[in-house]
């Protein structure tokens, strides 16, 4: 299940996901940020992710189809997490980000409002 946190506006889209995300929850989250991105132009993306994070093949699928073809449309991408294996995989993908012009970064969850300031501050 996914939360829009409050503190999204503007080019910010702030999301914290708990528990599995099914292909109809994905599509949803998809939709709100083509919204925004048809409103603002670029976004950001901020993602909380719980402690027993899940996703179904299809939404998966469908979450790597939509990024591959909205890359253009990112301007920054935090992920908050204790997870140290995807705090490893966020630094190996900000390499390949970077190459397209979108900046990537991990937050370890006490480092929530730093994560905040930093997707808020204009690129």
């Amino acid at each position: 299940m996914y939360t829009i946190l409050p503190r999204s506006q503007g080019v910010v889209l702030g999301v914290k996901i708990s528990g599995k995300i099914d292909i109809d929850q994905e599509k949803n989250l998809i939709a709100k940020a083509e919204e925004m991105i048809e409103d603002q132009g670029k976004i950001s993306v901020l993602v909380v992710l719980g402690d027993h994070v899940g996703v179904s093949f299809e939404a998966a699928k469908a979450d790597i189809r939509w990024v591959l073809a909205n890359m253009q449309h990112l301007n920054k991408i935090a992920i908050v997490t204790d997870s140290k294996l995807l705090a490893a995989l966020v630094a190996i993908d900000a390499t390949f980000a970077r190459m397209v012009g979108i900046q990537e970064k991990h937050f370890d969850r006490d480092e929530i409002d730093i994560a905040w300031h930093w997707i808020e501050t204009p690129v």
